[in-house]
């Protein structure tokens, strides 16, 4: 099973005000999800944020477990299958709980998709959107760039192709005839090179490009969206009464210094983007921000830039390895260890609760919609799922009468891991087993 394309209706609202004593330093309130587009407003471009320093005081997670209770039940959870998983538990103090195979690199699957926001929330702020706009070049020449919005979609190109038509150009035999180049990246850089060939015909593998119609998905992935994109903007060029004559140029080439910026689509707001990626765990979207949040559509270079931003926090980042953005490619490394230590950093950070705002809600929202409903744990757990063949993550934050525990548990190759996880997650919700 593979993470599925989002349904677009977030309800981002729900249960946030269970987070208000729980995030800390975090104080920044989170934005309403898929706002509505802002149509003809110019959105500022937000500068990116100097590296994050730890705050005086703020807590670092602790290398040896401190709660012989809570790591004596986890050993009996995990009991015949000790091999097979990775777990950490800790407290807002940064007191490590309870701990098994912490420190052994595994598949994290769609966790993944917590390092990419936490790198993106930070570089670029909460008020970053994603871009595509229409541009006069000095020669009259239009050009169409864009930023990865997962939610372009028809109505939106419809509104670009009136645009470039209404701008001028020459007058052919049914109307008027502009010239328009559309910068895009090659198709060699499309896919992570390590994302599985079957995968790249699902939705979930759709490719990432900068001018994605619905994610360049539709049932399945659409696997040549250039040639999409040439057909809906001819087509709808053709029903206005004029014509687009297309040239496609690299997404890198630089806009002339004479270029007129005659429109933009602003995306979602972050807030919006982190949740696509976290409550919905959509592919897609979480690609497009560690790429934004590195500044360069070149994947290896973006990685090494979030691997030295990681770096840069105190993690302990002994055999992480990053191949992606969203966890689809296996070459991903992490630790329980890790995704723990990262989730007490984030929510220290200014903008914490932006960032546990954006994940799923256990019997509420998201991929945790239907897990727990009615226990315990309703309602409690905030976290992101990963799901591969044989793969199993669960990564997050859980509200206690103590105050938050962070938890991560993965799983690569484990018989039930579902069962075992819920067990785990009520045994860590007992406060009274670590006073």
């Amino acid at each position: 099973m593979r993470s599925s394309h989002p349904s677009r209706a977030l309800g981002l609202c729900a249960g946030l005000s269970l987070l208000t004593p729980l995030i800390g330093a975090g104080q920044a309130m989170a934005t309403p999800a898929l706002a509505p587009r802002q149509g003809w407003s110019r959105v500022v471009p937000v500068m990116p944020l100097p590296p994050l320093t730890p705050a005086l005081g703020s807590p670092q997670l602790g290398s040896e477990p401190s709660c012989p209770a809570l790591q004596q039940r986890l050993a009996a959870q995990l009991a015949g299958e000790t091999s097979a998983w990775s777990v950490s538990i800790a407290d807002g103090s940064g007191r490590l709980l309870a701990d098994v195979n912490g420190t052994r690199p595994r598949v994290p699957a769609s966790n993944q998709k917590l390092v990419s926001t936490a790198f993106a929330l930070d570089r670029l702020g909460p008020e970053f959107r994603l871009n595509t706009q229409l541009w006069r070049l000095g020669d009259g020449t239009l050009r169409l760039t864009g930023q990865g919005d997962p939610d372009l979609a028809l109505p939106h190109l419809q509104r670009f192709a009136q645009l470039a038509l209404s701008s001028g150009g020459s007058r052919g035999p049914s109307g008027s005839v502009v010239r328009l180049q559309v910068a895009e990246v090659p198709p060699q850089a499309w896919w992570p090179q390590g994302w599985n060939y079957a995968d790249r015909y699902q939705a979930y593998g759709a490719p990432i490009t900068r001018l994605a119609i619905t994610s360049n998905a539709i049932d399945d992935a659409v696997t040549d969206p250039i040639s999409r994109l040439k057909v809906l903007l001819k087509r709808t060029a053709s029903q206005q009464g004029g014509d687009i004559q297309l040239q496609l140029v690299s997404a890198e080439q630089s806009l002339p210094a004479d270029a007129v910026l005659l429109h933009e689509e602003p995306s979602t707001s972050m807030q919006g983007l982190l949740s696509l990626a976290n409550t919905e765990s959509h592919n897609f979207t979480a690609e497009v921000l560690l790429r934004s949040g590195a500044g360069t559509w070149d994947l290896p270079e973006a990685v090494r830039r979030q691997t030295v931003w990681l770096s840069q926090q105190g993690l302990p980042m002994e055999g992480v390895r990053v191949a992606d953005g969203s966890g689809l490619d296996r070459a991903n490394r992490l630790t329980s260890r890790f995704l723990t230590a990262l989730l007490l950093r984030m929510d220290q950070h200014p903008y914490g609760r932006a960032y546990v705002s954006s994940m799923a809600i256990a019997g509420q929202r998201g991929t945790l919609r239907n897990l727990y409903k009615g226990t315990s744990l309703d309602g409690r757990v905030y976290a992101k799922t990963g799901t591969l063949t044989g793969v199993r993550s669960i990564s997050g934050l859980l509200v206690t009468p103590a105050g938050p525990r962070y938890f991560s548990a993965i799983s690569n190759g484990a018989g039930s891991p579902n069962g075992t996880i819920g067990r785990i997650l009520r045994d860590a919700q007992n406060v009274s087993l670590c006073p």
